[in-house]
């Protein structure tokens, strides 16, 4: 399994965890995981303590998915990234869209 949910926090935290490769292999799996969202959730976090590879497809996949959620009304956390996927995160500016912890 690549991708998988939970939520947290009474529902009110949506958990993404993706594990192995965030690519191009993961569009309709990915869209699929935060459609239809539910109103009471105020933060999505996007889990990448087991991702080991990030492509240019998953950066446009986060945009998408920050635009389908409505850009700024709900609060979008990219976690425990790996060094060199935070350096990708960093150097395409996804630290002024997103939370990065």
């Amino acid at each position: 399994m690549s991708l998988y949910t939970e939520y947290a926090n009474d529902g009110k935290h949506f958990i993404i965890h993706i594990k192995g490769k965030f690519d191009f292999g993961l569009v309709q799996e990915f869209r699929q995981s935060y459609d239809g969202l539910s109103d009471r959730v105020t933060t999505v976090v996007i889990e990448l303590r087991e991702t080991d590879y990030i492509d240019s497809s998953a950066l446009g996949m986060l945009l998408n998915m920050r635009k389908s959620l409505g850009a700024g009304s709900r609060n979008i956390h990219l976690i425990n990234c790996r060094p060199e996927i935070r350096q990708i995160l960093d150097i395409s500016r996804f630290d002024k869209l997103f939370i990065i912890d």
